[in-house]
């Protein structure tokens, strides 16, 4: 959407720079009610003592911008709409475009015109103004809301403009009437001179040629002993290019400089100080001046008698000790006699707290070191520890900021270092892989390796070469040329000349048995040595009663060294393989049958699957209940059969009890025969024999876990109708129903929560089908006639009928 509103404001910017068209004329202007004419040219007044002539207004600013907004097809840059002649404007002072005042005023309230400091932006210029818009005014500004007139140019007040015309040194105000756009430039003629003043000639005011004449500047320098030997020119003039000698204060040292340097630290002897000592012989003739290389005179000899008033220590004016008999000082060579007492100059050493003082006697001279000691902090400030005044006490904090390389810590003990540089040598490999780095540690990438050879590098044909120098690590020239090496095979080569020892492998197609010999493959390329068919191997193992299952593949079968497949000799007992790992030439170990085996009860409803061992103690089972069931007709005399339970035909078919579903599917069966009842007929899938597996046993659990959480659905949206249906049906499933949307596009949203919705005892279908579906008839009821023995008769006795319906009489 930016794109498209950028867009659009890029063509309405294209549409409103104007470019020169044909000049209007006059021939369809009537003086009499058009007396402000504008033209191509200019402006003509008829009616007023001003006649203003633009022969210098640009065709694509001014004049464009009044030919369209005449004609009403300037549009505004933020609406995009066309300015009317009658609407309130507003015209940017920086690149004259003109707005719709509502839109500008909009704009100028909108983060996006928000400047990054004050202020708010141009939409056109993106010049930042402080002051929003808030009024209609005409372009000059001095008329608010001004009235359109049909013989003025829109949105002006038809006055003088008098504006000061921007970017030229102009003292002149726009004598046109008040206009849109940037002011022509001045047309009054005035007198300038040119750069030096040498020259002057009359120009067109506000021009901005600058006027240069061909004679010598001839200004005085900055060394105020030269002139300027430069053309008129511009801006000042440059410093002295005379080199000239100077001499320090003290005349030891000298220099060579530029005429003008230092010329107001020119003293009448020297003009810079050399930072040494100065050395001049003072007025005295005995001592020489200690200060550094001074300007002006040196000062009076510290130890003139006019200047010491004190012995050395300060404390004894010398007046007391010439009453002591101490001889008047006459000379500066002369010693300062001491007045014995304790010196008590302060010295550097001691603490805010404690001041040291000088314990000699009263000497001439720097006192010497002080003997005490004092609590002070090391260097880095860390620690802090009583000291002679005399040592320089250091701790022993070891410092972890990082050096100047980033790499390394700096580890110097006490460090009071404010840039940490690393003095250690890089040592990383080049860029040609050949040397390493001998700079000091550094950050970023080392440089280029500045090593190379001037010996001609070629390839290994030698038909592409590379001329000196080279640098260092340069690789062998690219060669278009066919590689000319040995090759292993004889098939044609397809790369071309290279730099490394071994070639690409051969791509050539070829044809190559597999590793296991099975079949011959195609499309081989050369250089494949082993080649896989993807069948089994299949060949005979030393056992001699396997096979190799492997995929084809390369060498021995038997990796281990001995087969691990699976016995398949038959078990004595039971028939099932062995299953141990293969033995060959030994006998089959006595191991538990692990084989699977089906059984199933004497119906043929339960099935299962289970270990061999196990289906053998259950036949054990089953058979020592099958004979003790037959123990009271043994009890009674009766023989009994019991070969077919020993029989190992017999053992196999071990059989599962039957269960109480056994039992009702056996009465349901005795039933349908009694009633004639189809019995292929299964409408309610009673005895679907259908087995899950477990993954789908599983499934099916997760799914019925998730389906216990809370689950909504939306319908989509129906009539009032339907949309009681589904409220009502939701009742009866405690299921929450909710109507979201307004007609027409209402529908219900329905949610069930775990533990309070539940189906219910029957269906909607289920209930209609048995109330339209006719009730089958009642059994009837059979009577049963009793007869007493020793009677000559017999009657009918009428008791409560009894139903059986098991008997059934043909």
């Amino acid at each position: 959407m930016c794109r498209i509103v950028w867009s659009i404001k890029c063509q309405t910017m294209l549409k409103n720079l104007c470019f020169p068209k044909p000049e209007i004329t006059f021939s369809n202007v009537c003086l009499g009610h058009n007396p402000k004419i504008f033209t191509a040219s200019g402006f003509f007044c008829i009616n007023k003592s001003f006649v203003g002539y633009l022969s210098s207004v640009p065709r694509r600013s001014t004049g464009c911008l009044i030919e369209q907004l005449s004609e009403e097809k300037y549009e505004c840059m933020v609406c995009c709409d066309i300015i009317r002649l009658m609407a309130p404007v507003w015209s940017c002072q920086s690149c004259y475009h003109v707005f719709h005042l509502n839109c500008i005023k909009k704009w100028a309230r909108s983060p996006a015109s928000q400047a990054d400091a004050e202020g708010w932006r141009c939409p056109a210029c993106q010049n930042v103004a402080l002051k929003q818009p808030t009024s209609y005014t005409c372009f000059c500004g001095k008329v608010t809301n001004p009235e359109w007139q049909r013989s003025e140019i829109p949105h002006s007040c038809g006055n003088m403009c008098g504006k000061k015309r921007s970017g030229v040194d102009c003292n002149h105000p726009c004598n046109i009437l008040c206009h849109p756009g940037p002011c022509p430039q001045c047309p009054a003629f005035v007198t300038k001179s040119c750069i030096c003043g040498k020259t002057s000639q009359p120009m067109r005011c506000g021009q901005g040629t600058v006027l240069q004449c061909d004679k010598v500047c001839g200004a005085i320098l900055n060394c105020a002993d030269h002139t300027c030997a430069q053309v008129c020119h511009s801006g000042a003039c440059q410093p002295c290019q005379l080199q000239v000698q100077q001499v320090c204060y003290c005349g030891v040292t000298t220099r060579e400089v530029l005429c003008g340097t230092d010329k107001e630290g020119f003293d009448g002897s020297g003009h810079f100080s050399c930072e040494k000592t100065c050395g001049l012989m003072l007025n005295c003739e005995a001592h020489r001046c200690q200060q550094v290389c001074h300007h002006g005179r040196c000062q009076p000899c510290p130890r003139s008698p006019s200047l010491v008033k004190t012995c050395p220590c300060g404390q004894t004016p010398l007046t007391k000790l010439l009453d002591l008999g101490y001889s008047e000082r006459r000379s500066c060579s002369d010693p300062i006699p001491s007045c014995g007492k304790t010196c008590n100059k302060p010295l550097a050493c001691g603490s805010s707290d404690t001041i040291h003082l000088c314990e000699k006697l009263c000497h001439e001279g720097s006192c010497g070191p002080c003997s005490l000691t004092s609590t002070i902090r090391c260097r880095c400030g860390c620690k802090t520890k009583e000291v002679p005044c005399e040592l320089v006490f250091t701790c022993e904090k070891r410092c972890n900021k990082k050096r100047s390389c980033g790499r390394h810590k700096c580890g110097e003990l006490c460090c009071v270092n404010s840039e940490h540089k690393c003095l250690l040598i890089c040592g990383y490999k080049l860029n040609c892989g050949l040397h390493r780095c001998q700079e000091t540690c550094h950050r970023g990438n080392c440089d280029p390796c500045w090593q190379s050879s001037f010996d001609e590098l070629t390839c290994h044909c030698g038909l592409t070469v590379l001329y000196p120098p080279i640098a260092c690590g340069t690789k062998p020239p690219e060669c278009k040329n066919m590689c000319t090496r040995r090759h292993e095979c004889d098939h044609p080569v397809f790369h071309n000349c290279h730099s490394e020892e071994k070639c690409p492998p051969c791509t050539y197609l070829t044809q190559k048995w597999c590793m296991g010999k099975h079949e011959q493959r195609s499309n081989i390329p050369c250089h494949l040595q082993d080649i896989s068919c993807g069948l089994t191997c299949n060949k005979i193992l030393p056992c001699e009663n396997h096979r190799c299952r492997r995929i084809c593949h390369r060498g021995e079968c038997l990796a281990d060294g001995s087969c691990q497949q699976p016995c398949v000799l038959p078990r004595p007992d039971c028939g099932h393989p062995c299953s141990a790992p293969c033995h060959p030439g030994s006998s089959c170990p006595r191991t538990t049958c692990t084989a699977k085996v089906s059984v199933q009860c004497d119906c043929g409803r339960r099935k299962e699957r289970v270990v061999c061992t196990e289906a053998t103690s259950s036949y054990q089972r089953y058979a020592a209940i099958a004979m003790a069931s037959k123990l009271s007709d043994m009890q009674l005399g009766d023989s009994m059969d019991i070969g077919p339970l020993l029989t190992k035909k017999e053992a196999k078919q071990t059989r599962l009890e039957c269960d109480q579903e056994c039992a009702t599917l056996e009465r349901n069966r005795r039933l349908a025969d009694a009633l004639q009842i189809d019995t292929s007929a299964d409408p309610f899938n009673i005895r679907s024999t259908s087995v899950y597996s477990d993954s789908l046993k599983d499934d099916a659990r997760f799914s019925l876990y998730k389906s216990l959480m809370d689950v909504s659905h939306c319908f989509p949206p129906m009539n009032r109708e339907h949309r009681k249906i589904i409220h009502e049906l939701a009742e009866v499933y405690a299921v929450e129903s909710v109507s979201y949307d307004s007609e027409p596009k209402r529908n219900v949203v329905i949610t069930a929560q775990k533990g309070k919705s539940a189906c219910p005892n029957s269906t909607l279908t289920s209930l209609i089908e048995r109330e339209t579906t006719a009730r089958a008839p009642p059994p009837i009821a059979h009577i049963k006639q009793h007869s007493s023995n020793g009677s000559t008769w017999s009657k009918m006795v009428k008791e409560e009928p009894v139903i059986d319906y098991f008997d059934v009489q043909d």
